[in-house]
Parts: structure tokens; C-alpha cells; sequence
């Protein structure tokens, strides 16, 4: 098949990796920038060669920066001006090339349109996430910048919801990936028919090989870990304040990352009395980051609203069982299996039950193993990026066959 794919990020993630995967099966336009990530694509496509992928690099002739005008409100008006630009270049080489399909890929926002589905082509759109929020009886932890955050994407996306070219876009779709639950029901009230619920986040074979590896550490110390940036809604108050309530004797916290929270983070460690068994790491590198991960058994990660989940993912595929919260991703991709999943009701019951996890995996430590290995299975059976592009393979066929079966149909009737 000829197929067409938008992606304006195109860096070594969830972009890259979806063509590179499509293209095993099919030839492959991809639309996006000639950034920084154009030299990261020639020089990977130089060391390993793919005859069927072809890039598409423009971008705004009066206006070469993204990040001009702010690295967020400026890039996302630089983001809608290039998906205009990219209707005009999909369109000309469609009267070239013929696509059978169109796949939106980046960026996964889905209050923000896809103008190439005014082309009369099927669209798949997605993975598209963004629609989850932190429940309100916990914004009462935020700080004030906290609040006016929250406000301020609640109605960014609001405004994106009443943008007739998203709603458009949304009806227009054949299928929509939706990364989470809360994305796929404002997917649905903005018209889309076809929503199916998708991880936007995959593992490399040599990431699968290099977490495999890694062996439930057999100490007397029980090492929690929570990884990601320091920011209000990432929920790691919450993760210190179970920690400190289960008060479970030789057990550690380990936080790593950095951001504007980790003041407040140590101060609540202290007011907890915790702060002696609780280490700051802040950022490092990712390799650096995975080897902590290796020293830990319980990875926690109480985020209140995250599209995608990454650090739960790898930390499953290192065989260590997670806690979260049951919203976003992680509420996607843990199962009962895998870890615990923690309703998001009220603070203090989210707390009470995250400690209950805590004390619950320190005292049988064959439930730590046992999640474990259920993990490893799950995210090598669903996660990486050859599982997620053989089903991507299979959509892209029926889609295929559905076009036939619908003009055959046509046929029949004149």
C-alpha cells in the first residue's frame, strides 16, 4: 500500500519508530520538519537503509523556528500553521502518487486538527491523547501556579474541542487511537465513530534485551522508585505521603528527576519525618536512570493525568510491578496482574490505598516476583515496537479491505 503519514515531530519516538515500523510492510511518505531530527534521519537511514521510506521535510516559509515565540504557545500556532501548509503538500503529492491511507502521528493531541483529512483519503488519527484531568478533590494539593495550570489546559482543550476544523477531523476519521479512556469519550462527543484505545508508548528490541536482563534485587532494603519530572500533577506528594503512612522498617524512596516541585517534595519529606530513608536524585541520564531502576523492586507512579506512561512501561519490562493511580496510560497498561491499580476517589483514600500496595509487595516478596514476571510477559507480548507495528500492519489491511468491499458495494448499486 501507498500510505502517507503526518508527523511533525519526527525525533527517535513514538514518530520514528511508528513509520519505521509501517514501512516494513509498506511504502511510506512521511510529512515533517527539517529540524534538528533531520540529520538524526539521515544518518540512521545511512546505517540502515529503507527503500520504502521516504521524507517529506518543509516547514513555514515565514516562520523557520518552532520554538520561536515560546517553547509551548509558540509551538503549538507553529503546529497549526504547518498542518495547513501540510493539506497544500499532501495534496500534490496525492495527485502524484495515488495513497490508499493517511496516518496521523505526531503531534498526539487530540484538540488540535488534522487538515490532511479534508483529502479524500482514509485517515487513521492517532495515537491522539491529552483528554485525561486531575480530578478536582485533588487540585486542593496544588499550589495557586498549580490551579491557574489546570484552568488554563482545561481550556485550551476546550477551545480545541469548538475548532470546527478538529471536530472535522474527528468525524472524518476511519479510526482514532486514543490513548486513554478520557481521551476516547471527548473523541466520541466531538463525532468520531471509530475510537480504539491504544498505548502511544513501545520498547526497542534492545531496550527489551538490556531491561530483561535485570533480576528482582535480593536485599533486605525494599526500594520503591518513582522517575519523572518534578511537576504538581505527577502525583509524587502522594507516593511520599503513602510511603511515609505504610512506615514499613528497611524500605527506601528513591525520586528521580528534576522540576519546580522538588522544594516542596523535600520539604513534605521532612514534615513527614521520612526524609532518612527518602533520596533525591534529580536528572539524569537515561542509562543512568534505568541502572537506579535495576537497584529498586516497586516502581510508583501516581500521575493524575498522563497520556502515555513511559517509565511504567520500562519498568514492567524489567520485571518490577507497579503502582499507580487508575487513570491515563499507566491505567491502561497496568492490569491486576502487573501491579496495583488505585481508584482516584478522594486524596486521602488514594493515599491510604497506595500504602496498602506499598506494605502489601514489602511483605510478600513473591508477589513482587510473580508481578514481575506477568509485566515482562505483557509488555513484550504488547509493547514493543514490532508487536505495535505488526497491529498496525493488520488496521492498515482492513482498512484496505473495507475501501474494496465499500466500492464494490458502489458498483452494485449502478
Amino acid at each position: 500500500m501507498k500510505i502517507l503519514m503526518s508527523a511533525y515531530s519526527c525525533e527517535p519516538a513514538v514518530g520514528w519508530n511508528i513509520v519505521r515500523e509501517a514501512a516494513k510492510y509498506h511504502e511510506v511518505w512521511v510529512l515533517t520538519r527539517p529540524d534538528e531530527s533531520q540529520d538524526v534521519i539521515k544518518a540512521e537511514l545511512a546505517r540502515n537503509p529503507m527503500p520504502n521510506l521516504h521524507f517529506v521535510y518543509f516547514t513555514l516559509p515565514f516562520w523557520q523556528d518552532s520554538r520561536k515565540w515560546g517553547q509551548s504557545g509558540g509551538m503549538q500556532l507553529h503546529y497549526y500553521l504547518w498542518q495547513i501548509q501540510a493539506y497544500f503538500v499532501g495534496k500534490h503529492l496525492h495527485q502524484e502518487i495515488n495513497f490508499d491511507l493517511i496516518h496521523h502521528v505526531t503531534f498526539v493531541n487530540y484538540s488540535s486538527p488534522c487538515f490532511l483529512s479534508l483529502l479524500p483519503i482514509p485517515l487513521i488519527w492517532g495515537p491522539v491523547g491529552g483528554g485525561e484531568s486531575a480530578p478536582m478533590s485533588f487540585w486542593q494539593d496544588f499550589s495557586l501556579n498549580g490551579k491557574i495550570y489546570e484552568i488554563a489546559r482545561s481550556c485550551v482543550r476546550w477551545l480545541g474541542e469548538q475548532d470546527p476544523f478538529v471536530r472535522l477531523t474527528a468525524k472524518r476519521s476511519f479510526v482514532v487511537q486514543a490513548t486513554t479512556k478520557d481521551t476516547a469519550q471527548r473523541l466520541y462527543k466531538m463525532g468520531a465513530s471509530n475510537v480504539q484505545i491504544h498505548s502511544q508508548s513501545g520498547l526497542s528490541a534492545e531496550d527489551m534485551e538490556l531491561l530483561s536482563q535485570y533480576e528482582m534485587p535480593n536485599e533486605p532494603i525494599v526500594r520503591f522508585i518513582s522517575m519523572g519530572r518534578l511537576l504538581h500533577w505527577k502525583g509524587f506528594h502522594l507516593g511520599l505521603r503513602a510511603f511515609a503512612q505504610a512506615n514499613l522498617p528497611n524500605t527506601e524512596y528513591w525520586i528521580v528527576g528534576e522540576g519546580p516541585q522538588r522544594d516542596i517534595l523535600q520539604t513534605l519529606s521532612i514534615d513527614l519525618g521520612i526524609v532518612q530513608k527518602v533520596k533525591f536524585w534529580g536528572k539524569l541520564p537515561r542509562h543512568k536512570a534505568l541502572n537506579l531502576l535495576q537497584d529498586c523492586h516497586v516502581l510508583v507512579h501516581p500521575s493524575l493525568h498522563d497520556s502515555g506512561g513511559w517509565v511504567c512501561m520500562e519498568a514492567m519490562a524489567a520485571g518490577r510491578p507497579v503502582i499507580c493511580l487508575d487513570l491515563g496510560g499507566p491505567g491502561v497498561q497496568v492490569t491486576e496482574k502487573t501491579g496495583f491499580k488505585i481508584p482516584p476517589d478522594e486524596p486521602y483514600q488514594a493515599v491510604r490505598d497506595l500504602a496498602a500496595a506499598m506494605i502489601y509487595l514489602v511483605t510478600e516478596p513473591e508477589l513482587r516476583v510473580s508481578m514481575g514476571q506477568a509485566s515482562r510477559k505483557l509488555v513484550r507480548e504488547n509493547y514493543t515496537w514490532q508487536v505495535i507495528g505488526e497491529h498496525l500492519n493488520q488496521l492498515y489491511l482492513g482498512l484496505a479491505n473495507k475501501k474494496v468491499l465499500e466500492m464494490d458495494v458502489v458498483s452494485q448499486v449502478f
